[in-house]
């Protein structure tokens, strides 16, 4: 994604998954009005993980193509994954 703000169209094409995609317009759509922004919020931090996750599946991909070995840490995320529970915990689950 550039720099372009998040609409409905650009989350719905981050995605890259036809029944995510219709998952979220069905939230976006039945939402009522006060409670949109957090929908759209939602659903955008959904988009962007999902693009960093595709990028960095790409970045694996292409080193695996040019026969080199993993990234260093590209395999072990468990301290990721805590610290971001642990974020998630202190805010609420969306």
């Amino acid at each position: 994604m550039t720099d372009q703000p998040w609409t409905i169209e650009s989350i719905r094409d981050a995605l890259h998954d036809p029944d995510l995609a219709q998952r979220f317009l069905s939230e976006i759509n039945k939402a009522p009005a006060h409670e949109l922004l957090h929908v759209f919020a939602k659903w955008e931090r959904i988009a962007k993980n999902r693009l960093v996750s595709l990028q960095g599946n790409g970045q694996i991909i292409a080193r695996e193509h040019a026969g080199e070995g993993p990234a260093e840490r590209s395999l072990d995320i468990t301290d990721q994954i805590i610290e971001e529970a642990a974020r998630i915990r202190t805010r609420g689950a969306a």
